[in-house]
């Protein structure tokens, strides 16, 4: 079943108010949206947050399935943003077959301010300045 799909229930709505027999109910179904997953189609969508140090380094990382969890590898030098895809790891189709699931990286500093990675980000920026936005125009 798809969100929105409507089910035709034969002769479980109202009786008839002349005495004849029931109608038709007819049923909507709506999906509730997951608090972890997005739906796209038979794919799923995930947003995962991963520290400046396993983006920059690579890491080996627990994510959220259908099935449970996975070891998910981060790739080294990774941005925010980037997309990783989890063949077989979406929704079941009536034939049996899996949509997909696309894991987008999210890179999250700590909460609290941290002055060694403030030092460390001033001496990289005069060290090695680059401009992520100059192909932008």
């Amino acid at each position: 079943v798809e969100d929105g799909q409507q089910i035709r229930l034969r002769g479980q709505g109202q009786p008839s108010p002349y005495g004849g027999e029931p109608g038709d109910a007819i049923v909507t179904l709506k999906f509730a949206p997951h608090p972890v997953f997005k739906l796209d189609g038979r794919d799923l969508r995930l947003d995962l947050p991963v520290t400046l140090y396993e983006a920059t380094l690579g890491a080996k990382v627990d994510a959220p399935t259908l099935d449970g969890k996975v070891e998910l590898t981060i790739p080294a030098g990774s941005s925010s943003g980037r997309r990783l895809r989890l063949r077989g790891k979406g929704l079941e189709s009536a034939t049996g077959t899996r949509g997909d699931l696309y894991v987008t990286l999210q890179i999250v500093l700590p909460e609290s301010a941290d002055p060694e990675l403030e030092t460390l980000m001033r001496r990289w920026r005069e060290q090695r300045p680059y401009d992520p936005r100059k192909t932008l125009g």
